[in-house]
């Protein structure tokens, strides 16, 4: 996990009191939404904050996690999808498994259905790690921010941006594919544009990466800015800061 190491096995039965337990971090801590689309620049931008001192949970890296050999998601996942889905070293086959889920939408939803609450556990309990540690904020790296709805339990959305004409670009030459089968992969997606209506922070990402970074330093200053005071307040004054996170979560949901 970039930035934060934390262990995601644990019993998803016992999430409400996690969550339970997520709120109360929230009250104390700046949890920062960061998603974006293919070839937009978002590991960059991630890596970027891991260099400068933030601590940034991944949810990629937390999905592989989960489904090490011997934890619960592979056991469920060898039971729903058939025991040819693992590899002669007991690991999962993500080749195979995704010849069975890219074109089959119920069984990418079982697939789902199995790992994502494995996932937000994992988020979850990394916050509570970052809370107890003392931190005053933390960034939530996620790619499917939006589809997944996990917007809604965070303070603030930053999505990573570019034009689609320039994430063609990227990913025909990060992939060496064709323009077609980047094009494919693209449409699979839900459209920046339509994350870019849930931002609240927009990182422009069609320059260099110096660019990038000047943009990245102001928003890490700006984080630390508003985190300073309001982390003071919310510990000297409780309420505030129980008023704060449900207002918070309260407007996810409706906006």
């Amino acid at each position: 996990m970039s930035g934060l190491s934390t262990t995601v096995e644990g019993d998803v039965g016992h999430a409400p009191l996690l969550y339970f337990l997520y709120l109360l971090a929230l009250i104390h801590i700046a949890v920062i939404g960061l998603t974006g689309g293919i070839a937009t620049g978002k590991s960059t931008v991630s890596a970027q904050l891991v260099a400068r001192g933030i601590p940034v949970i991944d949810a990629d890296v937390l999905a592989r996690e989960v489904v090490r050999p011997g934890t619960r998601a592979l056991k469920k996942i060898v039971s729903t999808f058939g025991p040819e889905i693992l590899q002669e070293d007991g690991t999962l086959d993500r080749a195979k498994l995704g010849e069975i889920v890219f074109r089959d939408e119920e069984q990418r939803r079982k697939l789902n259905a199995i790992v994502h609450p494995a996932v937000r556990w994992g988020m979850a309990l990394g916050v509570l790690k970052c809370w107890l540690r003392g931190e005053r904020v933390c960034v939530l790296d996620v790619p499917l921010l939006i589809e997944s709805k996990i917007h809604r339990w965070v303070g603030k959305v930053v999505v990573v941006y570019c034009s689609a004409e320039i994430q063609l670009q990227r990913l025909v030459h990060r992939d060496k594919s064709t323009r077609e089968a980047a094009r494919a992969r693209l449409q699979a997606q839900l459209p920046i544009t339509e994350k870019l209506k849930y931002a609240d922070i927009v990182l422009e990402n069609s320059g260099t990466k110096a660019e990038l970074e000047v943009q990245v330093d102001a928003f890490v200053r700006r984080l630390y800015l508003d985190a300073g005071w309001s982390w003071r307040l919310k510990w000297l004054i409780p309420p505030l800061g129980l008023f704060s996170a449900m207002s918070t979560l309260l407007w996810r949901r409706v906006k």
